[in-house]
């Protein structure tokens, strides 16, 4: 009985780390795609932390960290929140065009 219940333990561990992967590379993508349409030049994405929400229902928020540059002698720091996989939020402060 104990090794089942390591056994359940460790897929889920795996399960959760494959699901984060995918999250991180769906934040990429988003972070990549917005400032490619700003015309921004992504310096790095770093994810800041999760937290687990009730709005109704139980939703699991990550919040990721980005640095830009529009000019190539600058950075800015912006945020995107994701829902699972969905980008509910960008956050991209004032900067120098």
């Amino acid at each position: 009985m104990d090794t089942l219940i390591w056994i359940l333990l460790l897929s889920l561990f795996c399960f959760l780390f494959w699901q984060q992967s995918r999250q991180n590379e769906e934040a990429k993508r988003h972070i990549n795609a917005k400032c490619e349409a700003l015309g921004l030049q992504v310096v790095s994405i770093a994810r800041a932390g999760h937290r687990i929400r009730n709005n109704g229902r139980w939703y699991w928020h990550t919040r990721y960290l980005f640095e830009f540059s529009s000019q190539g002698d600058d950075c800015y720091e912006g945020y995107l929140d994701m829902i699972g996989f969905i980008a509910v939020k960008f956050w991209i402060p004032p900067h120098r065009i």
